[in-house]
């Protein structure tokens, strides 16, 4: 159910916000919007026009409220019980992808290597920055167009594959607080790691966007790879049922997979869902799982691991939201 939220009709030489342009949608279900296709409902769902309006829509938020951002859902669980506050999607709203020359505030380019610049906005698929740069004539970011989600949830958990991370190419990112105040922020000012990404100072932001420095290269040689990459993930993973990606990250020197599989974990159901008999750790939603299925199963993915390897698996994929 749809409906356009207004706030109060005063304009800002009045002292108050602007009148938000942007639409709310009430018990919104969430299943629509993660990619497990599982879920609760949300107690409200807000869809920004545009990046100044997302900027009112946080400052007008109680602050004992919760916000959470959201882009295509591909790493996301929300429980059966649903998620009270504001969700936010972002995906298909922020979607700005450009070339820049600014290089005011930014880290110095390298001398010896011809590189430039590309701003991408949270709300931007990741296959579609790999393929906006390898149509410019840019190398190094093929790897992104093996990440289903967004530019925002890169940037947020360090995503990556076969050999890159998001962070090895950002020089800048946008942040929003929750203030409704945009902020630029250097690399150092954050702890990142393997699927890790964290402020050292400790204040509530979310990723807008980022500039990612790229070398310039071959473009035709770089849209070959991507091709190859995405022959290999469609050979290895399940992407004919929902699923949310890897569900845990690789322990240091091993895979998350092989440890699921070595336990005889794969193809184990529980109700609707499912460990891949394609990939063992992709979590699948045969048809008909709950989110209650889907985080049974992980957690009892995790006990059995821990038990018989002695290795605590880390989840790569995050909950939120109340159980039934």
């Amino acid at each position: 159910m749809r409906h356009d939220y207004r706030m109060s009709e005063v304009d800002m030489a009045g002292g108050g916000a602007p009148v938000l342009r942007g639409h709310f949608l009430y018990n919104e279900p969430m299943k629509k919007h993660v990619s497990w296709r599982a879920g609760g409902a949300a107690q409200r769902v807000y869809i920004p026009a545009d990046l100044e309006d997302l900027t009112w829509l946080v400052r007008s938020v109680p602050a004992h409220e919760s916000v959470h951002m959201v882009g295509l859902g591909s790493n996301l669980l929300v429980r059966d019980g649903g998620v009270a506050g504001v969700v936010i999607l972002l995906h298909g709203v922020l979607r700005k992808l450009a070339i820049e020359s600014r290089t005011h505030g930014l880290p110095p380019a390298p001398a010896d290597v011809d590189t430039a610049l590309v701003y991408a906005q949270a709300g931007v698929a990741s296959p579609k920055l790999a393929r906006f740069a390898a149509n410019h004539d840019l190398v190094g970011g093929e790897f992104w167009a093996g990440i289903p989600g967004t530019v925002g949830g890169a940037i947020a958990m360090n995503a990556g594959c076969y050999g890159s991370e998001t962070w090895d190419k950002l020089v800048q990112v946008q942040t929003l607080d929750r203030d409704g105040q945009l902020n630029e922020r250097l690399p150092d000012e954050y702890v990142t790691g393997y699927r890790h990404v964290a402020l050292k100072l400790p204040h509530q932001e979310w990723f807008i966007g980022g500039w990612f420095r790229l070398t310039r290269g071959d473009g035709a040689a770089s849209r070959e790879i991507i091709k190859d990459l995405l022959k290999k993930r469609i050979a290895s993973q399940p992407l004919n049922l929902p699923n949310a990606g890897s569900v845990f990250r690789n322990p240091p020197g091993d895979y998350a997979a092989r440890l699921v599989e070595t336990c005889g974990l794969k193809g184990f159901r529980i109700g609707g869902a499912q460990v891949s008999t394609k990939h063992a750790n992709f979590i699948v939603n045969t048809g008909n799982a709950t989110a209650a299925d889907i985080e049974r199963l992980i957690e009892h993915v995790e006990e059995t691991v821990e038990t018989r390897t002695n290795v605590r698996l880390i989840r790569e994929v995050r909950i939120i939201g109340e159980r039934l």
